[in-house]
């Protein structure tokens, strides 16, 4: 917003030219999302407590977590408000890309608050049926990929391998259904990596670190002709949006530390795992965004493994799934957990960022 109105200004005031360059606007609008959480999140952990919009345990969990019982969660609702007042002040308003980003953005963070709002009104860890949560992902996500698949340019439904400079296939309409099912499993990923403090919101800051690299050099006619990546126009845009979300996700993690004062909730984890597949298909890095996001396949990965052993052996693989409590069951102090996690995303965020120039 600010660039529509300031930059015009420019032949009046020669320092509004800033408004037109990529990177003041992204680490911009990333400051701005930080201030925020910073400012609000207070107030809105307050108002969370006052309306006992508490986290329910489960009962088969670590008995550690017990201790956690009544800490205020959906404070993914501070995520999603300082990224959509940021992006409406910073980003590039005639870009679509941005739009269809962050509206799917929003409507996950609603499918997610709606299931967030039933525990806490149940007082139990049951929120949206499974069935009811897929159906709301499947159509937010057929939507975007409907919206991709027409208003994409020549090229948008190749299928790119890390490592390999041209395109192994041109999907055409299954790229629809790939689509879909990227989203929806990126979406439930993250959500299954929530479970500890601050565990989700440091790896997300490595994962939206790494996006806005790609998103930056993907937008780039020079640095992606250099490096032999597929070069989408205006895609670069998506950089503000993805400086704005590490922005985010840092001010939240302020608050999310150990000793968490607020949990994310599905309001947050499912539209983070979500917006992370988009911006990778819209950028032409679906395959590489798993390694990006090497902990979250880890951790649907422990569920899938635990849910079809048990049910073809009647024995679990794990002391406990997804793969995070099972090495508290084994002794492992939370912290220690979590900061390891983060070490293997920035470890899996370095492979990937390395596959750009190995091709």
């Amino acid at each position: 917003m600010l660039r529509e109105f300031l930059f015009p200004l420019v032949k009046y005031f020669t320092p509004f030219n800033v408004f037109q360059y990529l990177t003041f606007r992204s680490a911009y609008a990333a400051l701005t999302t930080l201030l925020i959480c910073f400012l609000f999140g207070p107030v809105i952990i307050e108002a969370l407590k006052k309306l006992h919009v508490g986290q329910s345990i489960r009962a088969d969990g670590p008995q550690t977590h017990l201790a956690k019982a009544g800490t205020p969660t959906m404070g993914g609702a501070f995520i999603i408000l300082s990224v959509v007042i940021s992006m409406l002040i910073w980003m590039d308003l005639g870009s679509w890309r941005v739009w269809l980003t962050l509206g799917a953005f929003v409507a996950l963070g609603l499918i997610g608050f709606m299931d967030d709002y039933l525990k806490v009104t149940r007082h139990n860890s049951d929120g949206l049926s499974g069935w009811a949560k897929l159906a709301g992902q499947f159509a937010v996500a057929l939507v975007v990929m409907v919206i991709l698949y027409i208003y994409g340019e020549e090229g948008s439904t190749y299928l790119y391998l890390p490592f390999f400079k041209n395109p192994v296939a041109d999907m055409g309409i299954l790229w629809i259904p790939f689509g879909i099912l990227l989203i929806m499993g990126e979406s439930n990923a993250v959500n299954f990596t929530d479970g500890l403090d601050g565990l989700l919101a440091g790896i997300m800051i490595l994962v939206f670190i790494t996006l806005t690299l790609l998103t930056y050099l993907t937008g780039r006619v020079d640095y992606s002709e250099y490096l032999g990546i597929p070069y989408i126009a205006g895609a670069g845009e998506l950089t503000v949006f993805c400086l704005a979300l590490v922005g985010a996700c840092v001010g939240f993690l302020w608050f999310n530390a150990h000793p968490a004062e607020v949990f994310i909730g599905d309001v947050g984890s499912l539209p983070l795992g979500g917006v992370i597949a988009i911006v990778s298909l819209i950028i032409k890095k679906e395959i590489l965004v798993l390694i990006v996001g090497g902990v979250f396949v880890m951790e649907i990965a422990s569920v899938i493994i635990q849910v079809v052993s048990y049910k073809l052996r009647k024995k679990r693989v794990f002391k406990m799934a997804p793969i995070h409590h099972h090495f508290e069951l084994s002794g492992w102090a939370e912290t220690k957990v979590v900061i390891r996690f983060w070490i293997l995303g920035g470890l899996f965020a370095i492979i990937a960022l390395s596959t750009l120039k190995i091709q």
